[in-house]
C-alpha cells in the first residue's frame, strides 16, 4: 500500500454527523430575559434618544437565550421600526439591556 494511503487510515473522523455541534449546543445555558425596572427603562430610553449614526458604543442585548455585548459603530439608528444596527448586526431595541458610551 502506498504511502499516502496508509496515511489515511489515521485521519480524524466523524463517527456521528452532527454530534459536536449537537454537544456544543448542549452546552449552551439559556438565561431567563431581564425584566427592566421603571427606572432602568427610563435611563435606557434616555440613553437611546442621545444615539446618533457613527458614534461609537458598547451594547448589550438579548438574543436566542443569552446576553451578548459587543462594541461599535451605529451605521443605522431607526426609531420608526425601533432598530439599532451596529456595522452589519441589527438589535431590535426591545433586546437592548444596556448601553455605554464610548470616548
Amino acid at each position: 500500500m502506498p504511502i499516502p494511503e496508509r496515511a489515511k487510515q489515521f485521519m480524524p473522523f466523524a463517527a456521528v454527523q452532527g454530534l459536536r455541534e449537537a454537544l456544543e449546543k448542549k452546552e449552551k445555558v439559556i438565561v431567563p430575559r431581564i425584566i427592566l425596572s421603571e427606572e432602568m427603562a427610563m435611563e435606557l430610553n434616555q440613553k437611546i434618544q442621545l444615539l446618533q449614526k457613527g458614534m461609537v458604543i458598547t451594547i448589550t442585548y438579548f438574543q436566542d437565550g443569552e446576553y451578548i455585548q459587543t462594541t461599535g459603530t451605529v451605521t443605522l439608528f431607526d426609531k420608526v421600526n425601533r432598530v439599532l444596527r451596529i456595522v452589519n448586526m441589527e438589535i431590535p431595541f426591545e433586546d437592548i439591556v444596556e448601553i455605554t458610551f464610548s470616548d
